[in-house]
């Protein structure tokens, strides 16, 4: 993977992110207060889960 790639790759993902954020703030703000209520064993989990459906959709795609 190159640098452009990778680049861009993030520069999507700040779409992605900022379309959540124009379209339904308030969904996100709701959101944003149930996660804080996690604890952070949770919190590691998710994010691991998220990493590895990631990499998996990624190796899938490409």
């Amino acid at each position: 993977m190159t640098g452009t790639t990778l680049s861009a790759a993030l520069c999507l993902v700040l779409v992605i992110e900022g379309l959540f954020l124009f379209a339904a703030p308030g969904a996100w703000k709701r959101m944003v207060e149930q996660v804080r209520g996690l604890d952070e064993r949770s919190l590691r989990m998710i994010g691991a889960a998220m990493v590895v459906i990631g990499l998996v959709a990624l190796r899938w795609l490409a």
